[in-house]
This record gives structure tokens, C-alpha cells and sequence, in this order.
């Protein structure tokens, strides 16, 4: 039951009600209805509207009524109560529902009547307002007719009426709702208040409606959400606190650095090529060789060796001081690899596999001579039967890295693959048959020719020249004989520049070039990049001799005349050399 005059309680309105006086609600303005007739004695009575709005609001003052003859009993004439904006409503008399009265009154064509929810009553007529319609919250006129003027209330199915505008914003009464794990569960997952609301329930009419405020009155913050922000804010201040401290004691203070030669644990560190100092200190802090990667920045730049740290295998103790580790990696005999260069014979790599793996003397030798066949080498290798080794030329001169599971084995065929693997690059087997040769084993064995005798590139491409000159049937000189003393200290074993030149050509070896015509069965040494492709293109000058007068550079010569001043020169060379 709506009562007006009340005072300025919330009030019952529908939303869709035209007479709503905020445009801003539906954004559409006030429908005014239509006027009864009233122009004689007969009078039209109007339909029953339920729940009007209130008495015609005006601003601050109302029309003063005008007598009007009523059908049953007079009553006394109420005065209108002012609008909400300057006094409140007085309370208005309530009819019981016994006693409905119909009141019909007549003004000067204005007409208004209003429900209270117990009877009908008609408005009693006014003098004209000056301020009529300028009120958005005029009453609207009443319809003369029915069904002009729809009932937006008078169904069940209608929406509850919405308080007037100036009251839709007050509080209601209605005590908080406390939600202690809803408030905690709804901050962690980053989103508003969450939950359901209940509904104001301060007026019966509106029936689990919220309170005029849009999301209902805002919750207490729980003991649980709070707690929970302060630790994220420590965790962000005290984890901020900490990298600052860290970054000033690692800009400012001594790096960290242990003392002595370290434990009795050695581990292998392997640094890579194009590795800085920093990140040799990274690699040798993680591996607990340093404590510091800086304090092995600081040792090596204080040596003027320490840049020129080479990459590779070292075998280091465990909690060495920075200084130590540094001795330790600038001795290139500490590193833990096995470099052979260009041109070694492979007695020379055997031995050396041995000491390094710490094998007894002969041990990577034997091996070689017995599993020739299991190493990998190519199809077209030892192909005579009086090669002295299997392996020789087929391990190829580079760096190779010693782990701890290093063995004679593995490390033979990593050298066989790399040097099969070159060769297969170069296109060793296509080129023979251009050079004049018959096999792709000759032409790894002129290349180690080459290289045993050479010092450059330069000095290989005229070798090459040479050895293909006097192997010609044409070659009347030598009778295609090569005669490089290299094929002669090979089979003896030995690395001589001076020796009897007569007792060399009465030794008979098929290796011994001085005896024999055409190439040694196979490679004297392993040749490197340099000497294989200079092999591959030789000069083409037309050079039959050359001769090293000073040990330092080649002379070479095309004709024998030539060859032998300059192995008289040579020789007058060795005498004073010798004080003889």
C-alpha cells in the first residue's frame, strides 16, 4: 500500500513509469496524457489510475483549490504538501476502505486524479501555477478514456516501482554483509567484491531489489586479503632490498676467492673457442674450480699472458685460488689436448697419444698396426703391400681435446674420420687421374713429400711442380727418380740434413727416393690443408731442383747446372757452420 505524505521515505516508481521525472533513467521524456472534457454539467468519470505519482511537485508553492460540489459528504480541504526540495510531505490523512470517496472536480480545463490504494479521488480543481511544466516532476494528466493511458502497475508480472529521483540515493538501514573468505578469495584473484548481494529489504514492494546505490554498500576489507598484501609488499621491497645489496657488495667489495692449489680432486674444464674471460671465470666457478668469476678476471688480467688463455681441455683441482688456475691454464703443456701439426709422422702421434693418456710406451701403436681395418679409413687406402703404416697420412694435424674418457682407440678414429672427411671434401679421388697419378693414395703421399720438405704455401706449390716433373718417362735427368732426402730419414727414423748423400742412394728401401724411381708405397708423414691443396694445383714454372742454401729460404732451379752451384754453395755453408 502506497501512502503519500509520509515524508521522505522511499516511494514505490516504476522505471518504465512516463511520469519518472529523470530523463536520464529511460532517456525518454514525459508522456502527458489526455485531459478529461469538462466544459458543462455533465462530467466524465475518470478511470481508476493505481498508484500515481505524487501530488503535482511544484517549485515550492502549489495552486490554491477552487470549491467543487461533491456527491455524497463534503470534506475538509487538505492542503498540499510541499515539494521534497523545501519541507517535508505533513502527514497526509489515510481513508480506510470502507469509506472510498469519489471526489469529481472541475477547473479550468485541468482535471488530476491520484490512488492512495484505498479509494479513488479526484483532485480538486487549482488556479493556474505559472510554474506548471516547468517541473520535471509535474503528475502526469490523466486520461479521459480508458485504455489510453496503460496501468504500469496494476499487473503482476509488473516490475516493481524504483524510489523517486530524489531519493534513490539515500541509504538504507540495512547492516553490512561481512564476507571474510569471499573478500580474501575475490583479492587474489584480482577482481572487484564478488559474491552475491542481498537485496534491500527495507521496503516490501521492491522484493530482493538492491539499494539505490549500484553495487550495494561496499564490504569490509578481511583480516585475510590485507595480510595477504602486506606479504606480497615485503616480498617486493625485501627482494628488492636484496639484489641492491648484492649488486653493491659484487660492484664495491673484494671478489670472492679461495686460497692455495686447490683440493685433491681434479675435474677437466673444457673453455670453448671465442670464450672471453668472463664467461672462462663462469665456466670455471661452475665447475668449483674458482669461487669467483671474477676473482679469475682479476688474476688473469694481472698476467700479461693471461689473455692469451687458449681454448681446450684443462685439467684443474677443485677450489684452486684464481691465481693458481690462471698459472695453470697460460702453460701450454697443461692443456689438455693433443695437437699434432702438419706434416708429423705418425710415430710421433702414437707416442704422444701415450704420454697424454699415460700409457705405457707403444700401446696407441700397437693398436694402430692391429685394428687398421676397424679405424675407418677410406677403401683406397693401404693399398701396397709394403706401406710401413697403415694409418700414415690419415691423421689429419689439428687440436683434439683429451677428456677423461679419452682412449687410443677413440682418439685414432676421430683422427681417421677428420682426415677421411677432408679428403672426400677436397675431392681427392677425382683429382688423380688429372694429376697424372694412380690412385688417391699417391696424391696424399705427394702432398706429405711436400710438406716434409716445404716451408709455405708457395714453397708447396713448387714442391708439387717438382715431384710431377721428374716422375715424366721423359725425365732424363733424374731417370724419374724424386730424391728428396725426407723419403731417406724417414725409413731410418731420423730428421738429418747432412748425411752421406752416397750412402743414401746405395740404401735400398722401397721408401729410399735416392734408390728407387717414382713415389715411396705410401705417405711419409700427414700432410696439412696447405700442402694438400697446393698438391691439388701446383705452380706449373717447369722446376726440376731446388736447395735451401741458408736453412731459411728455397731456391729452386730448372735445369741441373743450376742445382749444382747451388749445392756447392750450400755445402761451403754447412763447412763454416760446422768450423771446418
Amino acid at each position: 500500500m502506497t501512502e503519500y505524505g509520509r515524508g521522505p521515505g522511499p516511494e514505490p516508481w516504476h522505471p518504465e513509469d512516463p511520469q519518472y521525472g529523470d530523463q536520464g533513467w529511460t532517456g525518454h521524456e514525459a508522456q502527458q496524457g489526455q485531459m478529461p472534457y469538462v466544459g458543462g454539467p455533465q462530467q466524465y468519470q475518470q478511470e481508476p489510475q493505481p498508484q500515481q505519482a505524487y501530488y503535482a511537485q511544484q517549485q515550492g508553492q502549489y495552486p490554491q483549490a477552487q470549491q467543487m460540489p461533491y456527491q455524497q459528504q463534503q470534506q475538509p480541504q487538505m492542503p498540499y504538501p510541499q515539494h521534497p526540495q523545501h519541507q517535508q510531505y505533513p502527514q497526509h490523512q489515510q481513508y480506510p476502505q470502507q469509506h472510498q470517496q469519489t471526489y469529481e472536480g472541475q477547473s479550468q480545463g485541468q482535471g488530476q486524479v491520484w490512488d492512495t490504494g484505498q479509494g479513488q479521488y479526484a483532485a480538486v480543481p487549482q488556479a493556474a501555477d505559472p510554474y506548471a511544466g516547468a517541473d520535471p516532476y509535474a503528475q502526469q494528466q490523466a486520461s479521459g478514456y480508458p485504455g489510453e493511458a496503460p496501468d504500469l502497475y496494476g499487473t503482476a508480472e509488473a516490475f516493481p516501482p524504483p524510489r523517486p529521483p530524489s531519493m534513490r540515493h539515500l541509504e538504507t538501514d540495512e547492516p553490512w554483509q561481512e564476507e571474510e573468505d569471499a573478500a580474501a578469495d575475490s583479492f587474489l584473484a584480482g577482481g572487484g567484491s564478488g559474491g552475491d548481494d542481498d537485496g534491500d529489504g527495507d521496503d516490501g514492494g521492491r522484493g530482493g531489489r538492491r539499494s539505490g546505490r549500484s553495487g550495494g554498500k561496499p564490504k569490509k576489507r578481511s583480516g585475510m586479503a590485507c595480510l595477504i598484501a602486506a606479504v606480497v609488499i615485503i616480498g617486493v621491497v625485501g627482494g628488492g632490498g636484496y639484489y641492491g645489496y648484492s649488486y653493491l657488495k659484487d660492484k664495491f667489495s673484494a671478489a670472492a676467492d679461495f686460497s692455495g692449489d686447490g683440493i685433491d680432486e681434479t675435474v677437466d674444464v673444457e673453455i670453448p673457442k671465442g670464450a672471453g674471460l668472463g664467461q672462462m671465470g663462469r665456466i670455471l666457478k661452475e665447475a668449483g674450480v674458482v669461487a669467483s668469476a671474477q676473482a679469475f678476471v682479476d688474476a688473469a688480467t694481472a698476467r700479461p699472458e693471461g689473455k692469451s688463455i687458449q681454448p681446450g681441455i684443462y685439467p684443474l683441482k677443485k677450489k684452486m685460488s684464481a691465481a693458481a688456475a690462471v698459472e695453470v691454464m697460460t702453460d701450454p703443456s697443461k692443456l689438455h689436448v693433443l695437437t699434432i701439426s702438419e706434416g708429423m709422422r705418425n710415430s710421433t702421434v702414437y707416442d704422444a697419444i701415450d704420454r697424454k693418456l699415460e700409457k705405457p710406451a707403444g700401446t696407441t701403436k700397437d693398436i694402430a698396426f692391429k685394428q687398421a681395418k676397424a679405424l675407418g679409413l677410406p677403401a683406397w687406402a693401404n693399398n701396397d703391400k709394403n706401406i710401413m703404416d697403415p694409418l700414415e697420412g690419415f691423421l689429419l694435424p689439428m687440436r683434439y681435446d683429451l677428456t677423461k674418457d679419452s682412449t687410443p682407440e677413440s682418439l685414432l678414429k676421430q683422427m681417421v674420420k677428420n682426415a677421411t672427411d677432408k679428403y672426400t671434401e677436397l675431392g681427392v679421388e677425382g683429382k688423380a687421374k688429372e694429376l697424372g697419378l694412380d690412385n688417391p693414395l699417391q696424391v696424399i703421399t705427394v702432398a706429405s713429400l711436400v710438406n716434409a720438405e716445404g716451408k709455405n704455401h708457395d714453397d708447396f706449390r713448387k714442391m708439387s711442380e717438382v715431384v710431377y716433373n721428374r716422375l715424366k718417362k721423359t725425365n732424363d735427368v733424374t731417370n724419374r727418380k724424386i730424391e728428396f732426402d725426407s723419403t731417406y730419414n724417414y725409413v731410418k727414423g731420423t730428421s738429418e740434413i747432412n748425411f752421406n748423400i752416397t750412402e743414401a742412394k746405395a740404401f735400398v728401401h722401397p721408401y729410399n727416393t735416392h734408390n728407387v724411381a717414382g713415389l715411396p708405397p705410401g705417405p711419409i708423414g700427414n700432410p696439412g690443408l696447405d700442402a694438400l691443396t697446393a698438391t691439388l694445383s701446383p705452380d706449373h714454372g717447369g722446376w726440376m731442383f731446388f736447395v735451401s742454401v741458408d736453412g731459411e729460404k728455397t731456391t729452386f732451379t730448372k735445369t741441373y747446372d743450376d742445382h749444382l752451384k747451388l749445392v756447392a754453395e750450400f755445402q761451403e755453408r754447412q763447412k763454416q757452420k760446422n768450423g771446418g
